[in-house]
């Protein structure tokens, strides 16, 4: 299958290994994302930026993506470039290059998430409308319905006013006690 690679000599053999096995490793990790599995922990070493962030220099991905580059590289200028110290520069530049495009794809990717999980916190300052009345002075709890991120919410609400507020009045998000929003009439 690979006659083709007793015939050069070993420089341009070791660019045509890294280039089929990382090419290999490349195809299963592609695979493996797309149907979903949980493969990020496998190979990853510890990485030297903050662990809060899905970019970890040293990684397995990073390290195939790093010989993808420069094994193709290499097998692509190894007849162009005479100086095979200058060839093995440029392999590792276009191998630099290829996990720098993939720290900025995975970046543009990220910006497309959006988080739409519901925290209550997310609701002081906001707007909302009585819809079961809210007595006075924390003296009971009612029911107002408020918008967040386009999702309505029903949620119990207390008042410390001296009045109680009626359905259909409009309320501002004053704080959160144990789960209950402590409203104001507006």
């Amino acid at each position: 299958m690979f006659e083709f690679l007793y015939n050069l000599d070993s420089l341009h053999q070791g660019f045509w290994y890294i280039a089929i096995g990382s090419s290999f490793f490349f195809l299963i990790q592609t695979i493996l994302t797309f149907i979903g599995s949980d493969h990020s922990s496998l190979g990853d070493f510890d990485d030297i930026m903050d662990h809060d962030t899905p970019f970890h220099l040293f990684s397995l991905r990073n390290l195939v993506n790093f010989l993808l580059g420069f094994g193709w590289g290499g097998v692509a200028f190894y007849q162009s470039i005479e100086s095979k110290g200058l060839l093995i520069f440029v392999a590792v530049l276009i191998g630099i290059v290829f996990v720098t495009l993939f720290f900025f794809l995975i970046a543009q990717i990220l910006k497309l998430t959006e988080d739409n999980t519901f925290r209550q916190e997310k609701l002081i300052g906001r707007v909302g409308e009585v819809y079961l009345t809210i007595p006075a002075a924390k003296k009971g709890k009612g029911k107002i319905q408020i918008s967040l991120n386009g999702t309505n919410h029903e949620l119990p609400a207390m008042t410390e006013a001296e009045e109680n507020i009626p359905s259909g009045h409009s309320v501002k998000v004053l704080d959160i006690q144990d789960k209950i929003l402590i409203v104001a009439k507006i």
